[in-house]
């Protein structure tokens, strides 16, 4: 069931798993959510652990790692949790992202992993992007993230979310017909996560309705929701993106710290019109360009409300870009 694109991400992982320390160190292994990075990650644990017995394998999330952290600076007992990690044979970290403006954490990691690279200990970590694209990430850290081999998982093509779909649903004992599964494969195309919810929707629904025929209808009716919510997601990005485009500047420039008039109503708009279409905190969104506060959104999104009432100019942008977005 391997995409071809990702055999390069499996096959670095198997390697790494069966020689842990001789090959890439660290792995670093990125992608968007629900592709399977963090099952890759648990799959590398097992199978060193399996093989392996009496090495010592740490396997955590970014968030576990610095609640561990805090809780041992508050006990006096940071001595202990630098131990523990600095003896590990194999040190596997999920969401690396999570990371993001944690300098205290950033810094014992740091320690940590130059401690275990330089005993030729294994570390496999996972992100959402690309080590350097890390966003509040120290430069020095980003370095040692990338300093080994750095693979990528990409969302699986229409030919393999068909065979997913017919072995899921294989699994749950149901018949689906190879046209129904190419119909959801060609609605559904972001990630795992989201196929295995329409198999779980499809034998939920079975169970209740035993005698239910699973055609286009049924499918249309039962995943209504799953498909919609597809087609209207709109991401921070994506807005950023149209902003951007429409008013014929970079995106690197709405989210810096340049104040010229275009890129400071460009970056407005873009904030203002986030917090309209997307679930978005003003802290994540503040995160998004360049970190700022989220009193800077909240102003922002005010300005733009002002000028609504008074400038037919930016008000006729704003509704076509809204239209165009939504």
């Amino acid at each position: 069931m391997l995409c071809k694109k990702n055999k390069i991400a499996y096959k670095s992982s198997y390697k790494t798993a069966k020689n842990p320390g001789k090959h890439y160190n660290p792995l670093f292994i990125y992608g968007k959510t629900g592709l399977g990075k963090s099952h890759l990650l648990h799959a590398i644990k097992n199978f060193i652990k399996k093989k392996n017995k009496n090495l010592k394998v740490i396997c955590i999330n970014s968030e576990y790692f610095v609640r561990k952290m805090v809780k041992s600076l508050r006990n006096n007992s940071i001595e202990k949790f630098k131990k523990n990690y600095r003896s590990a044979s194999i040190l596997l970290i999920d969401d690396i992202q999570f990371f993001s403006n944690k300098q205290r954490s950033q810094e014992e990691l740091f320690h940590i992993f130059n401690n275990l690279i330089e005993k030729k200990k294994q570390i496999v970590l996972t992100s959402d992007c690309y080590p350097t694209k890390l966003k509040g990430i120290k430069n020095k850290l980003k370095s040692r993230l990338d300093s080994g081999l750095s693979v990528s998982i990409k969302p699986p093509k229409k030919n393999t979310r068909i065979k997913i779909l017919i072995k899921k649903s294989t699994e749950k004992n149901i018949q689906l017909p190879y046209k129904i599964a190419q119909y959801i494969a060609k609605k559904l195309k972001s990630n795992i996560r989201e196929l295995e919810g329409a198999i779980n929707k499809i034998h939920a629904n079975s169970i209740l309705n035993p005698n239910t025929i699973i055609d286009i209808k049924f499918i249309k009716k039962i995943l209504k929701d799953l498909f919609n919510t597809k087609i209207k997601k709109i991401t921070i990005k994506k807005i950023q993106k149209t902003v951007a485009n429409y008013y014929n500047v970079k995106i690197s420039d709405i989210v810096s710290k340049k104040r010229s008039k275009l890129i400071v109503l460009s970056r407005q708009i873009s904030m203002s019109l986030i917090k309209k279409l997307t679930k978005n905190s003003l802290k994540e969104i503040g995160y998004y360009f360049n970190q700022k506060t989220h009193t800077t959104v909240i102003y922002s999104c005010q300005k733009i409300n002002k000028l609504l009432h008074s400038n037919l100019k930016i008000k006729k942008d704003y509704i076509y870009l809204l239209k165009k977005l939504s």
